[in-house]
């Protein structure tokens, strides 16, 4: 009888305590977590080694499968029927490939998004969530400020298809942060010796946005040239633009980005729908600096900043 009422009162306690989900307590077979991924590159394996550790170091048991595309769309058709043959908890997907292919088919399984730039690729998604690529504008901005402080003038080039409310969300936070922006139409890649010219004029840096058609390959010399000539520091959107010349460049780090997921698998794990967790940006930010391009632009940027550049090219 006595072993019988401690039995009663470990169950009523397993089913009143506030917060504690049975579904955590599942066996890996019951709790399947599916990796699509786009490509194979570092950053991917970071961010997914930071998404199995944060979910253990929480205790919650997960068989993972990895599904990767390669970099080729044709691949998805082989993944979309390997994923509807096994009982799948949650998908994780990494990269706009993955992610794509997963939405366009309408998977009925809750979905964290992750290496897309920002939302507009889960427009379609009924049960999604992401850690989007892309900072908050003010962040950008913050740093820009941190970095050259005496550049207070900040030329944009942009395409209004792609970014015209980036622009104008920038336009109003610029002030609060002591800056005036210059922004430039360019809608075709014919109307960018015009820009520049006028950011010759009026300009002191200029700073960059995710920009088809102003970032193309075609352009890049043209704008890293231009940087040169006119000793006005030129924003990377890379490190890659970095080496080549850019000033400096933000960046994330992509195993903390695979704790952001872990932290939202465990609440979708838990039970919360994935649509009512709000996307999230990266919240940890390194950055890569080239003192080469520095000390020709006549800049100084401190010792501290200096050295907490994750690269610095000399």
């Amino acid at each position: 009888m006595g072993k019988l009422f401690v039995g009663l009162i470990v169950l009523f306690m397993l089913y009143e305590i506030p917060g504690l989900d049975k579904n955590l307590h599942a066996t890996a077979a019951d709790l399947r977590i599916a990796i699509v991924t786009s490509q194979d590159a570092p950053p991917y394996q970071e961010l997914i080694t930071g998404a199995q550790r944060y979910l253990e170091s929480r205790g919650v048991k997960v068989l993972w499968t990895t599904h990767p595309l390669h970099g080729d769309a044709a691949n998805a058709t082989a993944v979309l029927d390997a994923l509807k043959k096994t009982e799948t908890t949650l998908l994780l997907t990494l990269g706009s490939l993955a992610t794509r292919a997963i939405v366009r088919d309408r998977l009925a399984l809750p979905l964290i998004a992750s290496l897309v730039l920002n939302t507009e690729e889960l427009a379609e998604a009924t049960d999604a969530t992401a850690v989007v690529l892309e900072f908050p504008l003010e962040t950008q901005l913050q740093w820009l400020r941190q970095l050259l402080p005496r550049q207070q003038r900040v030329g944009v080039l942009f395409n209004p298809r792609e970014n015209q409310r980036v622009i104008e969300t920038a336009i109003r936070v610029a002030p609060a942060l002591g800056l005036t922006l210059f922004p430039y139409e360019v809608n075709t890649p014919q109307d960018l010796p015009a820009a520049l010219d006028a950011v010759a004029k009026r300009a002191d840096v200029l700073w960059s946005v995710p920009d088809q058609t102003v970032l193309a390959p075609e352009t890049a010399e043209h704008l890293l040239t231009f940087s040169f000539r006119h000793r006005i520091p030129f924003t990377g959107l890379s490190t890659a633009w970095v080496k080549a010349g850019a000033l400096y460049a933000l960046d994330r780090d992509y195993q903390d980005i695979g704790t952001q997921c872990g932290e939202l698998a465990e609440k979708i794990l838990r039970g919360t729908p994935a649509r009512s967790l709000p996307p999230v940006a990266p919240r940890l930010i390194v950055y890569s600096l080239n003192l080469k391009t520095m000390s020709h632009l006549k800049l100084e940027i401190s010792a501290n900043l200096i050295d907490g550049a994750q690269q610095v090219f000399r």
